[in-house]
């Protein structure tokens, strides 16, 4: 009797991955809806540490705070101006915060931090994180001068 080795078809194929699939729907559909939106805010935490945790963001990736604070509101089925009401801003000036187009302060990081429930330096992270993305596309080649070696060599 000849030994068949296993292959990974064998094990994970698409009726199998199907059938997971409907099970994880399934039960997904089954959990009250308090479970439901705790998932949802969890999934969207761990979509925010990936990005920060990524090595290197390209330029159709790069996800600003809006992004993140916009699946926030859509998973709790708010709007931005509920929000910023809430909060005590214009809505116009907390759109400014989340788009980059003024820098993140203190009050407004603990604010966001307390509605998501996240750690206040994930806010700032992200956005060092994009300011840093934007000037390496920009001039990468320019900061590459000031590799500790070139001082070493003078």
């Amino acid at each position: 009797m000849k030994n068949k080795e296993i292959s990974p078809k064998d094990i994970w194929n698409d009726d199998k991955l199907n059938r997971i699939n409907e099970f994880i729907k399934k039960h997904s559909d089954n959990q009250p809806k308090e479970r439901k939106i705790r998932n949802k805010l969890l999934s969207i935490q761990y979509k925010l540490e990936d990005y920060i945790e990524k090595d290197e963001i390209k330029e159709n990736e790069v996800l600003d705070i809006l992004d993140f604070v916009k699946m926030y509101l859509k998973a709790l089925d708010i709007t931005k101006k509920d929000l910023a009401k809430y909060f005590g801003m214009r809505d116009s000036n907390l759109h400014k915060y989340l788009t980059g187009k003024r820098k993140l302060n203190p009050e407004v990081v603990l604010k966001i931090s307390s509605f998501s429930r996240t750690k206040p330096e994930y806010w700032y992270r992200v956005q060092v994180k994009n300011e840093i993305a934007k000037l390496n596309k920009e001039n990468k080649k320019e900061y590459d001068k000031y590799d500790y070696e070139g001082l070493l060599t003078i």
